[in-house]
């Protein structure tokens, strides 16, 4: 079985923001919408003040909340554990946003352009109708996945099998692979370094890890 999971180093992001460019790129999302974010956190008090970016986005869970209270069926958990919706089935009710802990679910309307109500050269080759008025998420760029399986590529290994996001990391601390794999990528980073899954308590299973500092030694 195979379940790919996403992987950010903590002490390696430096809160660029390249990923989020990359995965507007990738998926050409209106203005406003970023499937990809980093969240800039400070704690602490003077003069002993900490900073974080946290990578942040659909966490693709084992049971997704999302999915459950979907009345058409349109999102839905593939075997190989990436949370998917299908366009031609979404109502646009936006339930699943309600449900999502993660606020990873954006829904528009109408089209928005980056500049007026005409778009750009760009914008209009990319512009889908079908991403109007339903829900969209984060896929883990589930298009490049498949059609980098199709041609025998292993995804978080070579590059045209792997989401984008991780592809532009200027730092190396996103990674994406199969944990059910132990010799893969994720599989090592995890078994090396404590870890965490963000609002793990609500039982969702998330598919997107943190690391935040070496495994402790057992010998």
């Amino acid at each position: 079985m195979t379940r790919y999971a996403m992987v950010a180093d903590l002490r390696r992001c430096v809160g660029c923001q390249t990923c989020t460019a990359a995965c507007k790129h990738a998926n050409a999302t209106p203005p406003g919408v970023q499937w990809r974010r980093v969240l800039d956190m400070e704690f602490g008090s003077y003069p002993d003040v900490q900073r974080a970016f946290v990578p942040v986005g659909c966490q693709h869970c084992d049971d997704p909340p999302c999915a459950s209270v979907c009345p058409t069926t349109a999102t839905k958990k593939r075997p190989d554990g990436i949370v998917t919706i299908d366009y031609d089935v979404c109502i646009g009710c936006a339930y699943c946003a309600v449900a999502c802990p993660y606020q990873a679910r954006t829904k528009v309307d109408r089209a928005t352009f980056a500049y007026g109500d005409e778009p750009g050269e760009s914008e209009a080759l990319r512009f889908d109708p079908d991403r109007l008025g339903v829900s969209t998420k984060c896929t883990f760029c589930v298009d490049r996945i498949d059609a980098g399986l199709a041609r025998g590529l292993v995804p978080g290994v070579d590059v045209a099998a792997t989401p984008a996001c991780v592809n532009a990391c200027i730092a190396d601390a996103l990674a994406f692979g199969d944990i059910e794999d132990p010799a893969s990528n994720v599989s090592t980073l995890l078994a090396e370094n404590q870890h965490f899954r963000m609002h793990e308590e609500l039982g969702t299973g998330p598919g997107f890890f943190y690391l935040w500092d070496r495994a402790e030694s057992t010998s």
